[in-house]
């Protein structure tokens, strides 16, 4: 059987259309990467549970697909093996990512309860609350870096290798490493999600920026800030030196809740 090719192509590998006497389950795992295809582009609280959910289905699939005896007999052959140890480190790749993004979202969720907490509490102290705010940043800081690392691994191996063998092999195995470069392309949005819009270029010169201004509102309608970066924002300007922190107390408890809410609809999708 002949080695995979050295052609790459970008993230948008072509779909091929399969005749009807092909296992259903090829089929149907190629519509669900056109869905998922589809769903690309800016990720906002209100699409990121599509995104999250269409990549549940194809995953879904893909278990069905490799369970079959005859994809079981293609993967067991020896001349496979190179083939199937690439798949199997795209796959270890994409869980890393999994749990980078799950690590993120605890790690966030934590310190948001532990703010939470301190605001509820009656005549609670503002050095307490200075204190709690500072660790929730630093522990931010901890968690665009982590992000940052993953998101290098996602822009070095979001590509596709086109495998070229028997038929039926060849388009099982593309289609997996197309399941592959879709789910990089997945957590790519998530955790730049998470991280805020900032993630890729300046790091908190976005959220810098918005302190600064005191403009948060209006800056929410030149740029697509989500609210991780909300919630990022109007921490900064509580520990600001020339904010009253009475007058911003409910507007952070505001963009606590908010962020408390879409951390737990990312969790449950």
């Amino acid at each position: 059987m002949a080695s995979s090719s050295n052609q790459k192509t970008g993230f948008h590998a072509r779909s091929n259309s399969f005749p009807s006497r092909l296992n259903p389950f090829i089929t149907q795992l190629d519509e669900h990467l056109c869905r998922s295809r589809a769903s690309e582009g800016a990720c906002t609280s209100s699409s990121l549970g599509g995104k999250l959910s269409s990549l549940q289905d194809l995953h879904d699939c893909v278990h069905k697909l490799l369970f079959l005896p005859l994809n079981q007999q293609a993967i067991a052959q020896e001349n496979n093996g190179k083939l199937i140890e690439e798949l199997l480190d795209g796959s270890l790749q994409v869980l890393d990512l999994c749990n980078t993004a799950k690590d993120a979202l605890l790690q966030t969720k934590e310190s948001v309860h532990e703010l939470q907490s301190i605001l509820r509490r009656r005549g609670y102290v503002e050095t307490s609350l200075t204190s709690e705010v500072k660790k929730y940043l630093t522990s931010r800081k901890v968690v665009k870096r982590a992000i940052h690392k993953a998101l290098k691994v996602i822009k070095k191996n979001c590509t596709f290798t086109a495998f070229d063998g028997d038929r039926e092999t060849t388009i099982m195995f593309n289609m997996l490493k197309e399941v592959e470069v879709v789910s990089l392309k997945a957590f790519d949005s998530l955790l730049s999600f998470i991280s805020g819009p900032e993630a890729r270029t300046t790091g908190w010169s976005l959220v810098s920026k918005l302190v600064h201004h005191k403009k948060v509102a209006a800056a929410d309608q030149e740029a697509d800030i989500n609210e991780f970066a909300k919630a990022d924002a109007a921490l900064l300007a509580l520990v600001d030196q020339n904010t009253s922190k009475s007058d911003n107390i409910k507007g952070v408890q505001t963009q606590l809740e908010n962020l408390e809410l879409c951390i737990q609809d990312i969790e449950v999708t």
